[in-house]
């Protein structure tokens, strides 16, 4: 790894060479380089950081996963374009902010630094939040907060998750006019690396302009799109885990585009751990397809950790915590947020405040304090 300088660290400290790449020409390096790029499906900064500290190629910032998070609601369009662009930014700002203070450690513990690649940000597009003008709008939000690549699909607003009933497809026509202003809009900011998915819900959509449903719309879809000449990924979204449409629709894609490659959701809706003979993610990169995710990864992670605790301390009180703490601080576990003040930064505040002559912000207000008892 080559690491650099940065004036945003004291001398002597380095960041990873890569901090000064754009993020969507690191996603489609990564994506020429690697049978596949996988991603887990956050909805907020700090489960974009731990992504990044467990060493993951990307992050995937869900729809689904946001409407939770910043809404408490399903995913039915019920955030705006610059709700979740917003949430986007603050992700991407994030992420670089966490290889700085990871680059710091803490020199007065002698935690030494950790060096960390900024993954890039796939994040949901949604149907476009409005016409192509919306898209438009959106497209510029996103390349301005850092995004690397977006996916739109070509469902009727309000759009509503891929599984759940009742979607409706607009035209393909119309949908590849979305898709042609993605392209145009990123190409005119300079972002030509920036990439674009293409998502069909033909597989289950109950209404659309076409006589065709089922499996026979989606590959119909899939091509028209990419007669575009605009999808660097194409994904089509199934409703269950079964790997034979899978199977059937990527190799159809190909027949016309031997190079085509597909973006795959390991979704969050399936149990996976029913299925007699789940598809591998290996098998998905032989398929074509290049970007796998985890829409709900981190929300279903947080919700059994926060039961686990909130029962435990219901039961147990405070001996419910420091059973979490003892876990936490177990010899051997990994855990970057168990001291918060490592975790977000406090070492690397105090340090450049004191470049800076901060006096309220260094380290010359320490406490002192034992460190076997506070974090």
């Amino acid at each position: 790894m080559d690491l650099v300088a940065t004036p945003l660290l004291p001398e002597g400290y380095k960041v990873p060479a890569s901090r000064n790449e754009e993020p969507s020409s690191c996603l489609r390096r990564l994506l020429a380089e690697k049978p596949y790029v996988f991603g887990p499906g956050v909805y907020d900064p700090m489960g974009a950081q731990l992504v990044m500290y467990h060493g993951f190629d990307a992050v995937y910032f869900s729809g689904y996963s946001f409407a939770i998070g910043h809404l408490g609601t399903t995913d039915m369009d019920l955030y705006s374009s610059v709700e979740i662009a917003d949430g986007a930014r603050r992700t991407v700002s994030a992420l670089r902010k966490f290889q700085l203070t990871m680059a710091m450690g803490d020199p007065d513990k002698k935690v030494a630094p950790i060096h960390l690649e900024i993954p890039p940000v796939v994040v949901d597009m949604d149907a476009g939040y409005g016409n192509l003008f919306n898209v438009q709008r959106t497209v510029e939000l996103y390349v301005n907060a850092g995004v690397a690549a977006a996916h739109l699909e070509d469902q009727v607003m309000p759009k509503r998750c891929g599984h759940i009933a009742g979607k409706a497809l607009i035209s393909a026509d119309e949908f590849a006019g979305k898709l042609r202003m993605m392209r145009s809009a990123a190409d005119d900011l300079g972002h030509k690396d920036f990439i674009i998915i293409a998502r069909t819900d033909g597989v289950s959509a109950t209404e659309a302009p076409e006589s065709k449903r089922g499996i026979e719309l989606a590959i119909d879809r899939g091509l028209r799109y990419m007669d575009t000449g605009v999808p660097d990924l194409l994904w089509c979204e199934f409703p269950t885990a079964e790997r034979g449409p899978t199977e059937m629709f990527c190799a159809e894609i190909r027949k016309r585009f031997p190079k085509a490659r597909f973006a795959f959701n390991y979704s969050s809706s399936f149990k996976w751990f029913n299925e007699k003979d789940p598809i591998t993610w290996d098998e998905l990169g032989l398929l074509g397809v290049g970007f796998i995710f985890i829409t709900l990864a981190l929300q279903h992670a947080a919700g059994y950790g926060m039961s686990t605790l909130l029962a435990d301390l219901k039961q147990s009180k405070e001996e419910g915590y420091m059973a979490l703490q003892r876990k936490e601080w177990a010899d051997g576990a990994d855990v970057p947020t168990k001291s918060h003040h490592l975790f977000t930064g406090v070492p690397y505040h105090h340090h450049v405040g004191r470049e800076y002559g901060a006096s309220r912000l260094n380290g010359n207000l320490d406490e002192h304090l034992e460190t076997s008892k506070v974090v």
